[in-house]
C-alpha cells in the first residue's frame, strides 16, 4: 500500500473588510473531482477535474471571497508552490494545480477581494487540518445566510468543519456557508420555502453560494470521487433550504488522500460519510 498523502489549512482573515481566503495545500498531487449544482458559480480550473481530463488532480484547493476578483488569490497558491518545485509534471517542469472557488461577500463588508498577496499569506500559515480555527475566519469571514428571507435580518455564515469515520476510512468536510436560503438548525421553525413559492423577492442584492471540501483519507478511484460529491450535495441540501438557486454557485470539491480501486460498498460507504460530514459541517459554520 502507498504511502497516503496529508494536507494542511490556512487562513487569511481580514476583519474590518469582512473577506478572506482559505489555502487547502496537500504534500502532493491528489486525485480529485467537481461538482456544482447553484446557478452562480465562480471557479476556476475546475473542467480539469472532469472525467474526460487528462489531469484530473491537485496540488491544492483555494475558497475565498471577494466573488469573481477573488479568484486571483489562486495565483499567490501558486506561487508558493513554484518556490517548492510543486506541479503536475510537464516537459518544461512541474506546473502547480489549484482549482479555486468564490463567495460573494462584497456587500457585507468593505467591497475588497483578496489577491495573490492574500492567497500567498493563506499559505504561509497552513497547519494541521484538526487545529483550523473556524466560523467567521477565511473565506467564510463575510459570509451570511438567510438572504431570501425578506424582512428579517441575516443570519451569520462562516467556515466549518467535520469528520466522520466509516468502514472504508475517514471523510473529512470543510465547508464555507453563505446561502441564500437559512441553515436547519434545532431552533429553527417554519420553513422558509413556503412563503417562496408565492412572493418571490428581487434578486438582485442576494448574492450567495455554499462551498465545500471533502477530503477521503481512504484509496479512491475517480468514480468514487464523483459519487461523494453527489452525496456531498445531498447533505447540503438536507441542511440549507432552498439550496442550489439560481442565486448560489453552490459547489463540492472532493479530493482523495491515496489513489486505488474501490468496489461498490466502499463507495457507498465513503459518499454516505461525505454527506454526513458536509451536513456537520454546515451545522459547525454557523454555530462555531
Amino acid at each position: 500500500m502507498n504511502e497516503r498523502a496529508t494536507y494542511s489549512i490556512g487562513h487569511w482573515t481580514d476583519r474590518d473588510a469582512m473577506t478572506g481566503c482559505t489555502a487547502i495545500v496537500f504534500d502532493r498531487l491528489v486525485p480529485a473531482a467537481f461538482d456544482a449544482r447553484g446557478g452562480a458559480p465562480g471557479t476556476r480550473e475546475t473542467d480539469l477535474l472532469r472525467p474526460s481530463a487528462s489531469v484530473r488532480s491537485v496540488d491544492a484547493i483555494l475558497l475565498s471571497g471577494g466573488s469573481a476578483p477573488g479568484l486571483s488569490a489562486a495565483d499567490g497558491v501558486i506561487r508558493y508552490l513554484q518556490e517548492q518545485g510543486r506541479g503536475y509534471p510537464t516537459m518544461a517542469g512541474p506546473v502547480p494545480i489549484v482549482p479555486a472557488a468564490i463567495i460573494f461577500d462584497l456587500a457585507t463588508g468593505a467591497p475588497r477581494s483578496p489577491g495573490p498577496e492574500e492567497g500567498y499569506a493563506a499559505c504561509r500559515v497552513v497547519a494541521a487540518p484538526e487545529t483550523v480555527e473556524r466560523g467567521q475566519v477565511g473565506a467564510g469571514t463575510g459570509a451570511r445566510t438567510g438572504a431570501l428571507d425578506v424582512g428579517n435580518p441575516a443570519a451569520r455564515g462562516g467556515f466549518g468543519a467535520a469528520s466522520v469515520r466509516c468502514a472504508a476510512g475517514t471523510v473529512h468536510a470543510y465547508v464555507v456557508v453563505n446561502a441564500a436560503g437559512e441553515v436547519v438548525t434545532p431552533e429553527t421553525s417554519g420553513d422558509l420555502r413556503i412563503p417562496l413559492l408565492d412572493f418571490q423577492p428581487a434578486g438582485e442584492g442576494r448574492e450567495s453560494t455554499t462551498l465545500g471540501v471533502v477530503i477521503a483519507d481512504a484509496e479512491v478511484d475517480h468514480r468514487t470521487l464523483e459519487r461523494m460529491a453527489i452525496a456531498a450535495h445531498d447533505g447540503m441540501a438536507r441542511m440549507i433550504r432552498p439550496c442550489h438557486t439560481a442565486l448560489d454557485g453552490d459547489a463540492i470539491f472532493t479530493a482523495g488522500l491515496g489513489s486505488g480501486t474501490c468496489d461498490t460498498m466502499r463507495t457507498l460507504a465513503l459518499s454516505i460519510a461525505a454527506e454526513v460530514a458536509v451536513e456537520r459541517a454546515i451545522l459547525d459554520a454557523v454555530v462555531s
